[in-house]
């Protein structure tokens, strides 16, 4: 990079958008290497029993490098703030608004967006989650042109990473946290000279990630052993899978596989007690719980909620 080339890029009028730890890399990254102007984020929320004031964790950052910090409760209605910034390029991550038309065409070199999927699949608010809980294979990060569909816009760079077994969308996010980072830093130089591609996603190959719902968590003890695995993994570290016993809500936070098959009982009923756990019938076999929760209890591993359960499991139908 020659010294024309760096003035330009520092003289950039950069604004930040994101809300959540997945898009902490991402801005650290970015005031490493350019000048963010300011940041946007969501409200302060009131959080835990005694409703104490929390900022956000993209708030915190900006706090620690001393950045105008923006926080509009609608961003369609109050965005005049930024258009005053006159920024040349906004950047968002996992900002939690959609932003409005008249904003989208303020900066110059246009609002981009670090998603963490393979556009055009798994568009929407938690593609991590569904990453896993669907059963994709891989998944990754695309840098993206904004516009006012959710993440429909052209595709300026992806890259991919597998999903491996022992993923959880835990493990996932921080990965693809420092990979969006990465192919951000490495994708800016060719959209602030002007030499990148954009590429029109293919709709009929669009599928989608959208928020969590309570639904999502409740496990159905009638689909396959793999389909239940990916949805206890998919939903840790948050919100949790859950199902009902005796009356009661356990959260189930880890569990493994079996090869075992037990035809002859209804899905759900627990099968067995082992070091680890317990197991738990579901369509083609046997799901072991290895972390769970009761209501109004700590977690607590498998073998220890076993002991601590008046009476035998084994037989007990959960639902």
């Amino acid at each position: 990079m020659n010294l024309e080339e760096l003035n330009v890029e520092k003289e950039l009028k950069i604004v930040f958008m994101g809300t959540p730890e997945f898009a902490v890399p991402v801005l650290e990254g970015l005031i490493e290497n350019y000048k963010v102007r300011a940041v946007v984020t969501q409200p302060d929320k009131l959080v835990g029993r005694e409703q104490k004031l929390a900022y956000s964790p993209i708030k915190q950052v900006a706090l620690k490098h001393t950045m105008l910090v923006l926080q509009p409760k609608k961003i369609r209605e109050e965005y005049q703030e930024i258009v005053d910034l006159n920024p040349d390029l906004i950047i968002t991550c996992a900002y939690g608004q959609i932003l409005p038309r008249a904003l989208l065409e303020v900066p110059r070199l246009g609002c981009i967006n670090v998603h963490a999927s393979l556009l055009p699949k798994l568009r929407g608010g938690a593609p991590i989650h569904h990453a896993i809980i669907d059963g994709y294979s891989k998944t990754g990060i695309t840098i993206m042109y904004m516009n006012t569909e959710m993440d429909k816009g052209d595709i300026i760079s992806q890259r991919e990473i597998p999903i491996l077994d022992t993923d959880t969308t835990e493990s996932l996010h921080d990965k693809l946290s420092l990979l969006g980072k990465e192919l951000l830093l490495e994708t800016l130089p060719s959209i602030i000279n002007g030499t990148n591609t954009r590429t029109k996603q293919n709709e009929e190959d669009a599928t989608y990630g959208l928020n969590i719902k309570r639904e999502d968590e409740k496990i159905d003890f009638s689909k396959t052993k793999n389909q239940v695995y990916n949805q206890i993994r998919g939903l840790y570290s948050w919100p949790g899978a859950y199902c009902i016993l005796e009356g009661k809500i356990l959260k189930v936070w880890k569990a493994r596989m079996t090869d075992n098959y037990f035809p002859e009982l209804f899905d759900g009923t627990i099968t067995a007690l082992y070091d680890d756990g317990f197991g738990v019938k579901v369509s083609n076999g046997e799901v072991v719980f290895t972390l769970v929760q009761l209501e109004g209890k700590i977690k607590t591993d498998g073998a220890s909620f076993i002991r601590g359960v008046h009476g035998e499991l084994v037989g007990r139908i959960l639902s």
